[in-house]
């Protein structure tokens, strides 16, 4: 999967940050009465996957890096 600029992400990674982002928006609006304990541990799953990705541990795995995985992400849910 290419990245916007200068990063190829693993398609498994931005899979996971697109994810996270639909199942945070869906959590945002999410009514008070209604359970949210399976979207919560959905995040935190989702984000430990994203964490503790092999990605980040090579040279490509820079905050910079980490920024441009979760706009492209942001793009793609819309």
């Amino acid at each position: 999967m290419r990245g916007m600029a200068q990063h190829d992400f693993p398609l498994d990674l931005v899979e996971a940050q697109t994810a996270w982002y639909r199942t945070y928006w869906q959590l945002a609006e999410t009514g008070p009465t209604a359970s949210t304990t399976r979207d919560r541990r959905r995040l935190q799953e989702l984000s430990r996957q994203i964490a503790g990705h092999p990605y980040w541990c090579g040279p490509s795995g820079t905050p910079a890096a980490r920024m441009e995985l979760k706009e492209l992400a942001r793009r793609e849910v819309g």
